[in-house]
């Protein structure tokens, strides 16, 4: 059967590919570094499936259709974005499991947008090209944290626990493993925008090591957009991940504020418990 063997939380910040020479040349290295930490984590693991969560900011349907949750389940290609400055491309999906993935959050009352031809933008394709190794089949989830009507955090909870469970009940032999994308700390298109609050990435990235997934979902969309930000809301997609883990543990591989990137920058590895 199949079985998930690791997770990762990583940034989706497009300005990593798309303005790479914006911050200091040492810092820029590190967040890198720290892509190639996770891509070298998953060879490891032999992963031959990842799942990966990201958010469609408003672009990829246009801001009148805004679906709770979608998944892709054929095929694939991306970025939408040309001045990624990384070549479109086609990217590998698992139908049959996306398929069944559908139909458990069908049955457990997920009111699935399924799109059988999916152009993805930078939150799934930045860390597609930053941290997978060539290969890897992707499924991607979006879910609706990066604009209203947002996904309660309690419901992407359920959502991570329901994509846990079905994972787990699929026949097949695939080692798959969970992507939770996005920034913490960072203001698009608003007033702060390029600002970083340090303090709150480090206060969310303590609650991810300490596995306070309970505390995260209380977070109010209030909350983190008065202190963080309304690109923050994207920490729903690292609770996705991280609901659908079995028991694992947690610890930060690496956290760089970088306002030239607008954004709190945190890597966290979720590592299967023996």
């Amino acid at each position: 059967m199949a079985r998930l063997v690791g997770g990762f939380c990583v940034p989706h910040d497009p300005l990593i590919l798309g303005n790479a020479d914006a911050p200091p040349r040492e810092q820029a290295a590190r967040v890198m570094q720290a892509f190639a930490q996770v891509r070298a984590r998953i060879a490891t693991l032999r992963a031959d499936t990842a799942i990966v969560i990201g958010d469609d900011h408003c672009t990829m349907f246009g801001p009148g259709c805004v679906p709770a949750i979608l998944i892709g389940t054929g095929d694939l290609e991306g970025p939408i974005e040309p001045w990624l400055g990384i070549p479109r491309r086609a990217v590998n999906n698992h139908p049959p499991l996306a398929q069944h993935l559908v139909e458990a959050g069908f049955e457990a009352g997920f009111d699935w947008t399924v799109s059988r031809s999916l152009a993805l933008d930078h939150s799934t394709m930045v860390p597609i090209h930053l941290a997978l190794p060539v290969g890897t089949r992707v499924i991607p989830v979006y879910i609706n944290s990066g604009g209203d009507p947002l996904i309660p955090g309690r419901r992407c909870l359920e959502l991570g626990r329901m994509l846990g469970a079905a994972i787990a009940s699929w026949p097949g032999d695939e080692r798959v493993v969970m992507i939770g994308t996005g920034g913490i700390s960072h203001w698009v298109g608003m007033s702060d925008m390029g600002r970083v609050n340090e303090a709150f990435d480090r206060r969310i990235l303590g609650m991810v090591e300490a596995r306070d997934l309970d505390g995260l979902a209380r977070l109010s969309a209030e909350e983190i957009v008065a202190t963080a930000g309304n690109g923050a809301l994207e920490v729903r997609n690292w609770i996705v991940a991280m609901a659908a883990m079995p028991p694992y543990n947690a610890r930060v591989l690496a956290y760089e504020p970088v306002p030239e990137w607008i954004t709190g920058l945190g890597f966290a590895e979720l590592e299967v418990a023996p």
